[in-house]
């Protein structure tokens, strides 16, 4: 999604690094590790040919980047962007690397993508950009050494896809090899909803860390697809008003709140939540500068710079998006005294229950979806508090603290496993 307020778009691997340096400046890490872990590890561009429907051939350019393999496999979405490129996705690799440190998984970070507009394909399409892509990044991905999932525009079909192709080139099904696949080909209960489900669970735990009710908040939510939807359900189910919702054209309000549940019955007859009846139409940067209580930005990386952080008028900020946040803004929201719960705790339900997908897929054993969403809750509770934990000792934000208490996990994985040879 891109908005106003995103005109002055920064590089978001400069922004990742820029975080990585306050975190390794504070932990005065050595050196040579920080050259390390400032990089990523691996880095494959593909430059690939796929049918379209009309006879002819169109050469795409994808991605697939491996920032950090020292706590385990590399673990990361596939997004279909027209922005992608690899700046993009070294940041999102490297943010996977933070987020799965951060809650215990024993994964790395990796992070793919193909720059297109999967909009202007057709099914059949779609799929043979997906199936040529596989191919040509299996020479990277494994279910022992990089398992894809999900990202912005992908979705369960697109792994089911994924994991056919790269089954087919084995010899042999291999359901272990992407995560977030339909629950018929070996696909989790509870993976749709779970990184909506983890940010409702960080929202009750920054509410209460300042305080403010739930019952009643008003609520912005920035993107209402895979994540801002079923937060918006979630944060309704507790008692918040949803006043504003976005997608890619816009955004609506309403002060009396907002329905989660009749938008998406509308979304998927009209395609769009625009022209909702009762609701008024506001573009994405009057969203980021509502009069609200929490803001959930939910799309995009670079929604809250420096050039709009003054205006935000929220009270907590939770980032569903990976990286919407610029450093520059972190420091204004932190003078303003405003709470943000950053990326890498925030949306690391969909990772958490990726994993636990993973675990059961090579297992062959399956568990209930309300096992999945207790062991979710627990893992995301964990998390939280560790992390609050981190920033009262050092007087530090919550940013701050998740990338010192996730950086310092890695570096000691690194420290234990040396340099080979």
């Amino acid at each position: 999604m891109t908005s106003p307020s995103s005109a002055h778009t920064e590089n978001s691997f400069h922004v990742a690094q820029r975080q990585f340096d306050i975190a390794a400046d504070r932990l005065r890490l050595d050196d040579g590790i920080r050259d390390i872990l400032r990089n990523c590890r691996r880095e494959l561009t593909v430059n690939f040919p796929v049918r379209m429907d009309d006879g002819s051939t169109r050469l795409f350019q994808g991605y697939r980047v491996q920032h950090s393999l020292h706590r385990g496999p590399a673990k990361g979405g596939i997004r279909y962007h027209p922005g992608v490129d690899i700046d993009d996705v070294r940041a999102l690799a490297m943010w996977m690397t933070w987020k799965c440190a951060v809650v215990g998984l024993p994964f790395g970070g990796a992070k793919g993508g193909v720059t297109c507009n999967p909009r202007d394909l057709s099914l059949r399409e779609l799929e043979n950009l997906t199936r040529r892509f596989t191919s040509e990044i299996s020479i990277l991905i494994g279910p022992d050494s990089d398992i894809p999932a999900p990202d912005v525009n992908t979705s369960a079909q697109i792994m089911a896809w994924m994991m056919d192709t790269y089954s087919m080139n084995v010899g042999h099904s291999v359901p272990a090899v992407v995560t977030g696949k339909p629950i018929e080909i070996g696909g989790s209960e509870g993976r749709a909803e779970a990184t909506g489900r983890g940010c409702a669970i960080a929202t009750r735990k920054a509410a209460r860390a300042v305080g403010m009710p739930l019952e009643g908040a008003r609520v912005a939510i920035q993107g209402f697809g895979n994540v801002g939807a079923p937060l918006a359900q979630f944060l309704h189910g507790d008692g918040c008003r949803v006043v504003a919702l976005s997608d890619s054209r816009g955004g609506i309000y309403r002060e009396s709140g907002l329905d989660p549940r009749a938008i998406s019955r509308f979304k998927e007859e009209t395609g769009s939540i625009i022209g909702f009846p009762g609701a008024e139409r506001i573009t994405h940067r009057e969203l980021d500068e509502l009069d609200c209580d929490i803001l959930a930005p939910c799309a995009l990386a670079n929604e809250i710079t420096r050039e709009n952080a003054a205006r935000v008028r929220a009270r907590i900020i939770v980032e569903g998006a990976n990286g919407p946040t610029t450093p520059e803004a972190d420091r204004i929201l932190a003078d303003r005294k405003i709470l943000v719960v950053p990326d890498i705790l925030a949306n690391a339900g969909g990772v958490t229950v990726s994993y636990f997908e993973w675990v059961q897929d090579l297992q062959a054993f399956f568990w209930d979806e309300a096992e999945i969403n207790a062991r979710l809750e627990t893992i995301m509770v964990r998390a939280y508090d560790a992390v609050a934990r981190e920033a009262d000792i050092h007087a530090v934000d919550l940013r701050t603290a998740a990338h010192m208490l996730a950086v310092s996990r890695v570096a000691a994985a690194l420290r234990l496993r040396g340099i080979f040879p």
